[in-house]
């Protein structure tokens, strides 16, 4: 797998990242013409850098006769976030509050006493754990049922 942090350095690529995003967004995916004429660049340089995002796996391809169709992966992102994290959250401090409020809005007393503890931290870290599974799952399940729903 080609090095993540050189394929998304690549203002083109990051540029053809962002139509995905956005039709990954609509629960869609956009052809190679879409594409070029979005960013307006020649269709060969649209291929080129899809080949690159499709060999680091970012991107998704489905056939339909002579059409290509892409589609977003997200996944392989989730190197960069676990990289740059670190350097976003430096010095900030992370503990968290809780209020409770009733529906009108008015500040309830905490139902189980004045808890000022934050989450231990090997909790919160299965915690995030837990949350990131999760979201790859679904990612994974809506992958499935759109390649069903192509089948079907």
């Amino acid at each position: 797998m080609p090095d993540i942090f050189g394929v998304v350095a690549d203002a083109t690529r990051r540029d053809i990242l962002q139509v995905l995003l956005d039709k990954h967004v609509q629960d869609a995916d956009a052809s190679v013409s879409e594409i070029v004429a979005q960013l307006e660049i020649s269709q060969p340089t649209v291929s080129k850098h899809l080949k690159v995002l499709r060999e680091a796996e970012l991107v998704t391809v489905r056939e339909e006769g002579q059409h290509r169709f892409y589609s977003l992966n997200p996944e392989p992102l989730e190197m960069v976030e676990d990289f740059v994290i670190p350097f976003l959250s430096a010095g900030f401090d992370t503990e968290v509050t809780f209020e409770y409020r009733s529906e009108s809005g008015e500040l309830l007393p905490d139902p189980e006493g004045a808890v000022d503890e934050v989450l231990p931290e090997e909790i919160a870290t299965a915690a995030e754990a837990i949350g990131r599974a999760a979201a790859s799952a679904e990612h994974r399940v809506k992958e499935l049922v759109a390649r069903f729903k192509l089948r079907g």
